[in-house]
């Protein structure tokens, strides 16, 4: 993908030529001759890896400014790579160990790039630079749109344990270290044009140690208060937002199982959106005709950009990802047949996309009051209890994981599709499987409040108790495969 964004002239102080000098002259000391370390080195570097292969699905376009010998930049399976780094020594060995990896031999503060990538990754990188904000400004005219900037930096409160060990000589010494909290972070992202998505602490065990090392890293690093006692801080920055342009086309999928009595009024009450509207009706084995009174209110309507198909597998999610596979519009929407969120809330939903806010738009039944008969006592509760969970699990709010309504681009979509293996597929309801391929991708999730009503045609297809089962499993899931992974 092409770019103009060549970096500018820039001139360095005396000050920062000696600064850089004298880091050129460790770094390739170090990878000359790593030193008695290094062993307890390769585990961090391991495991930063793990970390970093989480947030990065393979097959994407990677820059990793501070590459080191490429190791990373390698584990991460890019489909195209680039590293760049000052020290020559390791420039060099990189090649040698990762032939397919592009690397180039140059300063992080100024180099010349005529691309753009998906990811752009710092590891323990801005702890060594001259001026952090000019390297993220570099990285920022790196991005497209989608990018998403991920750095870790040694955890400020490990400053005197680090230097004390230094001193007992248990650890290399380093070279004096920009040591950043998370809002220091934030805000040098802030100035460079990015918006955090997440953060998070990670490792508070360096060391290879059979079981243990696990237990504290996967697990216990996760939970407060040993959070607090992370080595490392992990921050994921996206580029801040702007409009979309040009309006997309909008597919809307309406997944149907006896709904009969609903499609006319969902006929009359979708709006038109964007460049355009696509209604993609999705019927799934109904009791009643649902079938036939989708086909004669299409006879009579002859409205554009309609289409029906019949659900050869089961559940509601195998029918939306039926539906989002047929659809034409750059745009994707979910709007249930049983228009217990009314159709006409839908451009909010075009809005708080198009405008940048949000990548991944999910409605939230649980902020205004609801209509009396339009979710049970214990559905509710089952809801507050996983809005609570997933929020926890994935690190950004989700105060609704279960209303029908959700939006996302095609082309975000296919990623997470592409991904879906990762997950594999247990979920029959569709939203679990968006909600987690979006955290997968660092997607920005935004909740958009909606008024649920009560319905007023049929029956409800979920089963509480056995679906509330296999909603417990799924929270399990994303607890292996996200939070403590």
């Amino acid at each position: 993908m092409a770019s103009n964004a060549s970096a500018p002239v820039v001139t360095f102080s005396s000050e920062q030529i000696e600064h850089t000098t004298e880091r050129i002259r460790y770094w390739d000391a170090y990878i000359r001759k790593p030193g008695p370390w290094a062993v307890t080195r390769r585990y961090y570097q391991r495991r930063l890896a793990e970390i970093y292969g989480s947030f990065i699905p393979p097959g994407l376009r990677v820059l990793e400014l501070g590459c080191g010998t490429g190791d990373l930049l390698a584990a991460l399976r890019p489909a195209r790579g680039l590293g760049i780094d000052f020290s020559q020594a390791a420039i060099k060995l990189a090649g040698q160990k990762h032939p397919d990896i592009e690397f180039r031999h140059a300063d992080a503060h100024a180099f010349e790039c005529d691309e753009t990538f998906d990811a752009i990754i710092c590891s323990d990188l801005v702890n060594e630079l001259w001026d952090v904000q000019r390297v993220l400004s570099l990285a920022r005219r790196l991005s497209h749109p989608g990018t998403r900037v991920i750095l870790n930096s040694y955890s400020r409160l490990w400053e005197i344990p680090r230097r004390a060990a230094e001193k007992l000589m248990l650890v290399q010494p380093q070279l004096a270290q920009n040591w950043l909290t998370v809002e220091d972070l934030s805000n040098l992202l802030y100035l460079s044009d990015f918006e955090v998505i997440r953060a998070s602490s990670e490792i508070m065990w360096p060391v290879r140690t059979p079981a243990w090392d696990r237990f504290c890293n996967r697990y216990l690093v996760k939970l407060w208060p040993f959070r607090w006692f992370g080595i490392t801080n992990f921050v994921i920055a996206r580029p801040r937002p702007q409009p979309v342009d040009p309006e997309p086309v909008v597919s809307v999928v309406v997944p149907a199982r006896n709904e009969s009595g609903n499609i006319s009024a969902v006929f009359d009450r979708l709006p038109q959106m964007g460049a355009g509207t696509e209604l993609i009706f999705v019927e799934g084995h109904s009791k009643d005709d649902t079938y036939e009174t989708i086909v004669r209110e299409m006879q009579i309507r002859q409205r554009p950009r309609t289409k029906l198909f019949r659900q050869t597998g089961k559940g509601k999610g195998d029918a939306v990802r039926l539906g989002f596979a047929n659809a034409s519009g750059n745009l994707l929407m979910i709007l249930d047949a049983d228009l217990t969120v009314p159709p006409e809330d839908l451009p909010r939903f075009y809005d708080a996309w198009r405008s940048g806010q949000g990548e991944f738009i999910n409605g939230v039944r649980l902020v205004y009051p609801m209509q009396k008969r339009a979710m049970r006592f214990f559905n509710t509760v089952g809801n507050k209890f996983f809005s609570l969970a997933f929020t926890w699990l994935l690190g950004q709010s989700i105060k609704d994981t279960l209303c029908g309504t959700k939006v996302l681009s095609r082309a975000d979509y296919e990623k997470i599709a592409a991904n879906r293996a990762y997950f594999g597929e247990i979920d029959p309801f569709g939203d679990f499987d968006l909600i987690f391929g979006a955290a997968r991708l660092n997607l920005r999730i935004v909740d958009l409040p909606i008024r649920y009503r009560e319905r007023t045609y049929g029956e409800t297809n979920i089963q509480r108790w056995s679906h509330g089962a296999l909603l417990l499993k799924m929270v399990t899931l994303a607890m292996r495969k996200i939070k403590f992974l």
